[in-house]
């Protein structure tokens, strides 16, 4: 019958311990050490499940200190995840909980979660989503982005209609179709280019990039809701439920 994790750290220790006790005045010998390893090395070969319970144990433990980083980055950074000047929001500017995804154009997790944040804000009409330009999949989006920032320059107004048409869009986002969607929704090319020239987004972009690594942010989207980072495309229903619990307690998760 194959034995828990706990049962085996228990027998190794007693093994351990045997040894010990035999050679009171000097620690392992070679000889020791070569049969202690080699009755690890039969065990794990006879118990290989037992090496799938150290990797939950190690995710689980890895899992807890990602998250005890990530709520200490955002209690730090609490002004430039909520009220940068360098972004902008849609849904209700004075909702009580505000939501904060970082994206990239070219993230195809990001465009399939974008109906799950579209659904959230059509059903929530007190939730404010801020969206945090996080161009992390090669020139192509770093470009993208350049014009995205742009618009947001030039035309606030314009600003979510043309994030959320580019972003759901089924072409890869590059400059030429961010700048050809600028100018379908009546922005003039030179303008864009001449904003794009005058006031890069070289700035804004690095400060993105230091907020991700000091939360542990490695992909796209992710998502800052009260205390709390949540990575990846989890779905409509793990974010509302942390949501609800924002407004209940304060966190996004309530003890």
């Amino acid at each position: 019958m194959a034995l828990n994790l706990k049962t085996i750290t228990a027998a190794l220790l007693l093994s351990v311990a045997a040894l010990s006790f035999s050679a009171p005045a000097q620690a392992l010998d070679d000889a020791q050490k070569k049969e202690f390893g080699a009755f690890i090395k039969e065990y794990l070969i006879a118990n290989p499940e037992v090496m799938l319970e150290v990797q939950e144990a190690l995710e689980a433990k890895q899992s807890v200190a990602r998250a005890a980083q990530a709520e200490s980055a955002v209690t730090d950074n609490k002004q430039a995840l909520f009220s940068s000047p360098d972004d902008l929001s849609i849904g209700n500017p004075k909702g009580d909980v505000t939501v904060v995804e970082f994206f990239d154009y070219n993230c195809g997790y990001c465009k399939r979660a974008m109906a799950d944040m579209d659904e959230l804000l059509a059903k929530d009409k007190n939730l404010r989503l801020v969206l945090k330009e996080f161009p992390i999949l090669g020139p192509d989006s770093v470009a993208a982005h350049t014009v995205s920032d742009a618009v947001r320059k030039l035309a606030p107004e314009k600003y979510g209609e043309f994030q959320r048409t580019l972003l759901g869009g089924t072409e890869h986002a590059n400059q030429e179709n961010a700048m050809a969607l600028a100018v379908a929704l009546g922005l003039k090319e030179a303008d864009v280019r001449q904003k794009m020239a005058d006031s890069p987004n070289e700035r804004s972009v690095k400060e993105a990039y230091q907020l991700a690594t000091n939360i542990g942010i490695t992909g796209t989207p992710s998502y800052i809701i009260g205390n709390e980072a949540v990575f990846g495309a989890v779905g409509a229903a793990p974010l509302e439920e942390k949501i609800a619990n924002v407004r209940a307690c304060g966190k996004a998760s309530c003890s």
